[in-house]
């Protein structure tokens, strides 16, 4: 048997870099004491989520991966519990921008992901700051197991996590930042959010973890609250461990990785698969390719 404990945290975050990083630091602590291996921290919890809306002097808090504060500091934490911690930075990368995520496995940087699919809408403007990710997907081999990650608005499509999980992932991680719809608060978008990462874990039989902010942020033309409730499911979509919407909290969750590797090839969705039939989903429109 061959356990697989995961944490999910969260918390708010300020303009005080060095300050959310000792909270994020706190947290990863609390996980690690209490036995998790992989521990996922939120979407760019250096900073409040900037991207509200389009400030050309926000541009500069992006930096090379290597030198960013967040790594370099959990690159200790990592090695001194030997444990897995994807940290979530706005990278710059010569005159390209991208928002990564950069996976450390024992104090090691194993590798580093770009988001891939950028939003644009009312608060989340995002494609302002962040050129389209150029890494494709990738699953690492870490000491806890294969882990395959991606980056909030890649947990809407269903892609990510099946190329994720064709890949070998043994879990899907998703930093996330998410809240209320500035141009309209009556929507509430946190179960609908859930049910689609739960749907993704349940078509691959493979566990999920999403870490959200919590707090209310102002920027110059909307505000956001975000409204945390991270998650881990098992591998058929079923919550295992789910935090408040309002509280600074870890969260942690078991899973055995071998069984559920017997588990997805046993029950024949990847084996019935038929690639040579989905042509249609490399085209915008779904028609058919010529």
């Amino acid at each position: 048997m061959t356990q697989m404990t995961v944490a999910a945290t969260q918390m708010a975050c300020g303009w005080d870099r060095d300050e959310n990083i000792a909270r994020a630091e706190k947290l990863v602590h609390a996980a690690a004491e209490r036995g998790a291996g992989v521990i996922l921290l939120q979407e760019l919890f250096e900073t409040p989520y900037f991207c509200k809306d389009t400030e050309p002097d926000l541009l500069h808090l992006a930096g090379p991966a290597t030198d960013n504060p967040a790594v370099q500091h959990f690159r200790s934490l990592s090695a001194k519990y030997e444990i897995v911690l994807p940290i979530s930075i706005y990278e710059r990368a010569n005159n390209a921008q991208y928002n990564s995520l950069v996976v450390i496995d024992g104090g090691e940087i194993l590798g580093i992901y770009r988001k891939s699919h950028i939003p644009d809408g009312p608060g989340y403007r995002e494609k302002y700051y962040f050129n389209p990710g150029d890494t494709g997907f990738h699953v690492w081999n870490t000491r806890r197991g294969r882990v395959g990650a991606a980056i909030c608005w890649d947990q809407w499509f269903p892609e990510t996590a099946r190329i994720l999980t064709l890949k070998g992932a043994d879990v899907v991680l998703y930093p996330t930042a998410i809240g209320s719809e500035p141009h309209d608060e009556t929507i509430h978008s946190r179960d609908h959010w859930q049910r689609t990462m739960q749907g993704h874990s349940a078509a691959n039989l493979i566990p999920v973890v999403a870490s959200n902010r919590i707090g209310r942020e102002e920027g110059s033309s909307c505000a956001i609250t975000f409204y945390g409730s991270s998650f881990i499911t098992d591998a058929t979509g079923a919550k295992l461990a789910e935090a408040s919407e309002h509280e600074e909290e870890v969260i942690l969750a078991s899973f055995d990785v071998e069984q559920n590797r017997r588990q997805r090839v046993a029950w024949g969705v990847f084996r019935d698969r038929r690639p040579e039939l989905y042509g249609d989903i490399l085209t915008l429109d779904g028609s058919q390719r010529r």
